[in-house]
């Protein structure tokens, strides 16, 4: 494949260099020309004005276009239109222009319609893609695309306008200007050879929220109260025509298909919902993320490294608006120069990326999405050097965003690590590190009322005292006492990790311990018995020797409250003491 790629200025510039594409053609035997035209203007007069031209000067050319929030000439940002003609050097490689409508009533209808077409051309072995998406949830567009043949890959970017007031369009040979359709392009033939990437780069900041209410792409409530309330609060965020803009560097982070997915809001609603642009589960732990500069060019490295291995020859790169936002206009071209370096790179900044990753389609936000296109095996070039991308150096904005980005982590980690010890501590028990007895009991009346809205449901208390602790005390001191309380409970937390990972232990007080298990009684009266005997087989140092311990089993009976089910095992550990100790009593 050979590429040409330059910014339009005017008809009378742009028809120059169509001459000079035609006498590189009349030297060659070819095979077929795309182009491709990225722009931030929304005048539909300019952009009708560039496809005539190309229909003028090479009508047997086809082209697809669409808005966008900047573009990439030569792996660097553009504020022009940028035209890319990209000229096919093999008989076998096929490229067709296919555009359709795309609404929130035509989303499935129209990825049947390509399934179809697709079905007619088995040469078929990817689909870029520009779309508009304005408003819609991407969700089951996404879904369908997944039932195309599982070897098609399927990349691509939504058209953007920076105008809110105006929607984004696309327009191609094969339709029309349009703010509700989608252009695919469709890429295939035995030479053919295609792979894609995606680069993130952004981390979870701060505090996790678990997503209480969502229904399709509206997100309605972060821990029970509205989503809005979390840009509101962390970030003095306003809900008003700004929020779009302003919340663009901070997505959320989820994981979804099995891998970490970003997703930003489209807008915030009267009732403090945002509208997100692709659907997002309930029950969902969800971050808050920002942009770490040298984790986004270890992931730019580690990629273009392996795009080198391939030897493209040329690269398509849809990135984020956000991104760009992020980086700014000065270091924006860090990320994508890389690939320039490679082969000539082009693409543009997108209101959300497309790309199918282990079977799914995702629609990403604050992404990178690479897919490198090769005609041919790769040349076997002894003297190519291998890809360097040097060190970067920030300035300004961004190193001072990295440095902010690193302390708020740091201090986000701390903060939950005390978290997570606080809260252990108010459940706890100081010297067992077992469950106190609040907790305990919290954890009893929580299953029991669990069991009691399912009959099938099983659950046994074992309640088991130290024989004899207070002879303990008295000769040897309690210090050697504590160490036989820490005996015991160390034998129950280590044969719960074991044996019942479910199980909850705590200790009920003074030499007292509460066992709750979820199994029947048989294996409950059994467990009891392991526990007695495995605690009489140990030897205590300093003279103390081996101790017992006394042991009630009982379980829990339909329709009963936690206080009949407690005093039933105390029962049974009280008939364990007076019929001599050292013993497993079931009631």
């Amino acid at each position: 494949m050979k590429q040409f790629q330059f910014i339009y200025q005017n008809p009378n510039q742009f028809r120059k260099e169509m001459v000079k594409i035609k006498q590189w053609r009349k030297s060659r035997v070819l095979f077929g020309t795309v182009f491709q035209i990225f722009s931030e203007s929304l005048d539909k007069d300019l952009l009708t004005e560039v496809c005539q031209v190309i229909e003028q000067e090479m009508p047997s050319a086809v082209y697809m276009g669409c808005s966008s929030n900047g573009n990439i000439l030569e792996g660097q940002v553009e504020t022009e239109i940028v035209i890319i003609c990209t000229i096919m050097e093999y008989p076998s490689t096929h490229m067709e222009i296919v555009q359709m409508p795309l609404t929130a009533e035509t989303d499935i209808s129209t990825v049947q319609a390509l399934s179809a077409m697709i079905d007619e051309r088995p040469w078929v072995k990817a689909v870029e893609m520009l779309v508009t998406i304005r408003g819609m949830s991407m969700t089951g567009f996404c879904q369908e695309l997944e039932k195309l043949n599982p070897e098609i890959q399927i990349f691509g970017g939504g058209a953007f306008s920076s105008d809110m007031a105006n929607a984004a369009c696309v327009f191609s040979k094969a339709g029309e200007y349009s703010t509700n359709s989608v252009v695919f392009l469709l890429m295939g033939g035995e030479d053919l050879h295609i792979t894609t990437m995606h680069v993130t780069g952004w981390k979870p900041l701060g505090k996790k929220f678990l997503v209480t209410r969502a229904e399709g792409s509206i997100l309605y409530e972060l821990d029970g109260k509205p989503a809005y309330d979390a840009y509101y609060k962390y970030l003095n965020i306003n809900n008003d025509e700004h929020f779009f803009a302003n919340t663009l560097e901070f997505p959320f982070f989820y994981e979804h298909n099995g891998m970490n997915i970003l997703r930003a809001p489209v807008s915030s609603n009267n009732d403090g919902s945002l509208t997100m642009t692709s659907d997002i589960e309930e029950n969902v732990v969800a971050r808050m993320a920002y942009g770490d500069p040298w984790t986004i060019l270890e992931h730019i490295r580690r990629s273009s490294e392996k795009i080198h291995q391939f030897q493209p020859d040329f690269i398509r790169v849809y990135s984020c608006a956000a991104r760009r936002t992020f980086w700014g206009m000065d270091e924006i071209s860090k990320e994508t120069q890389p690939f320039q370096s490679i082969a000539p790179t082009s693409g543009f900044y997108t209101s959300g990326e497309f790309l199918r990753t282990n079977g799914y389609v995702n629609q990403h936000n604050v992404t990178l999405v690479v897919a490198a296109i090769r005609e041919g095996e790769p040349m076997q070039d002894e003297n190519s050097t291998e890809f360097e991308m040097y060190q970067e150096q920030f300035s300004g904005k961004v190193s001072m965003i990295n440095r902010l980005a690193t302390f708020i982590e740091a201090a986000t980690e701390e903060l939950e690590e005390a978290n997570q010890k606080l809260e252990f501590m108010a459940v706890s028990d100081g010297l067992t590190q077992l469950y106190n007895r609040r907790e305990i009991e919290r954890r009893i009346k929580e299953k029991l009322n669990e069991c009691n809205r399912h009959q099938n449901k099983n659950m046994c208390l074992i309640m088991m005292d130290i024989d004899n602790f207070k002879q303990v005390n008295d000769t040897y001191g309690h210090k050697e006492g504590d160490n036989v309380i820490i005996g015991l409970s160390t034998l129950l937390r280590e044969g719960i990790k074991v044996h019942n990972p479910d199980a909850s232990a705590g200790r009920w007080g003074g030499e007292e311990f509460m066992l709750l298990l979820e199994y029947p009684l048989d294996y409950a009266k059994k467990a009891a018995e392991h526990l007695r005997q495995d605690f009489e087989a140990i030897a205590f140092e300093n003279g103390v020797g081996h101790r017992t311990v006394s042991v009630g089993v009982t379980e829990f009976i339909h329709g009963e409250d936690s206080d009949a089910l407690c005093i039933r095992v105390d029962k049974a550990l009280y008939e364990a003491k007076e019929a001599g100790k050292n013993r497993v009593v079931v009631l």
